[in-house]
């Protein structure tokens, strides 16, 4: 059996092309999985500021590192 360059090639880019496919694929999932966790860190940095706010601006002591830290 002769080995066809040609062949070859075609089946090389027929595999870049699936994993370019899945690639993208990975990454649109991933660009809404970040925009997801950005929205849902900014609400959490917003009611965290209002605690803030709504407690003198003060932080509690559970939030301090112990002093041999």
């Amino acid at each position: 059996m002769e080995n066809n360059p040609i062949k070859a090639l075609e089946e090389q880019i027929a595999h870049m092309s699936r994993t370019i496919d899945d690639l993208s694929d990975i990454v649109a999932r991933q660009e809404g999985e970040i925009s997801t966790l950005s929205r849902r860190l900014a609400m959490l940095m917003e009611r965290e500021a209002g605690r803030e706010a709504d407690s003198g601006g003060s932080i509690a002591l559970t939030d301090q590192k112990p002093p041999h830290w």
